[in-house]
């Protein structure tokens, strides 16, 4: 058995390793005797032996009733582990214009505050107009990050539109879902509602079949739940 081995590469070995699924590090004597200690290992029983083996079992051995209760109970967890996302209802002409949206949004530069490459806190801030006279930014130089201008805006048909194609209503209690259309409108909570109204409003979302766009994981506690 070893002679067979010792005629192939040590590529080829590794391939052989690869195939049954063993450790493929070493030398060439370490795979050789990996190779022949694999083939040696006993068969797997045969199908007569499990039927014996079956036989065997009793019937205090079998699963009890209480186990289903233990199934649905992982069914409960992967139903709350993932949720389908709602999609809008658009037309043709929409989702072109989606589309022409995405690509404007590709080719607009980062608009950068002056001096934010000298400065981390103006490299964390957003926009602001350039000021002073001598501004290399104000001037447009060529050295110098574009500004905001009226040339980068975007198509109008679909300005303001989230990036799914909802078009977002702001809702801070579970009365402001009434009226939403949830084929083209979708829901975000204010920064300011706490876990107990947000709650409310995720439970009165899920009935009415409307999308959250914020929505945020957090722990039901006491009446939470």
């Amino acid at each position: 058995m070893d002679t067979e081995y010792e005629e192939f590469t040590v590529a080829q070995l590794k391939d052989l390793l690869r195939e049954r699924e063993l450790p493929v590090s070493g030398k060439k004597a370490d795979l050789v005797a990996r190779l022949v200690d694999d083939v040696l290992e006993p068969e797997e029983a045969s199908v007569e032996e499990i039927g014996e083996a079956v036989e065997e079992i009793g019937e205090d051995d079998t699963f009890d009733d209480d186990d289903d209760d233990d199934d649905d109970f992982f069914d409960d967890e992967w139903d709350d582990f993932h949720v389908a996302r709602q999609k809008p209802v658009l037309d043709d002409s929409t989702i072109s214009d989606i589309e022409i949206l995405k690509a404007q949004k590709k080719k607009q530069p980062a608009f950068r505050r002056q001096e934010w490459f000298r400065y981390r806190r103006l490299a964390k801030t957003g926009w602001r107009k350039p000021k002073g006279m001598q501004s290399s930014q104000r001037i447009n130089r060529k050295y110098r990050s574009p500004m905001a201008r009226v040339g980068y805006r975007k198509i109008a048909s679909v300005r303001g539109l989230h990036p799914s194609g909802f078009e977002e209503v702001m809702a801070h209690k579970p009365s402001d879902l009434d009226g939403i259309d949830p084929e083209r409108q979708a829901v975000r909570i204010g920064s300011r509602v706490g876990n107990r109204k947000r709650a409310q409003i995720h439970d009165r979302a899920d009935d009415l079949g409307l999308r959250v766009l914020n929505r945020r994981r957090f722990e039901r506690r006491g009446d939470l739940q």
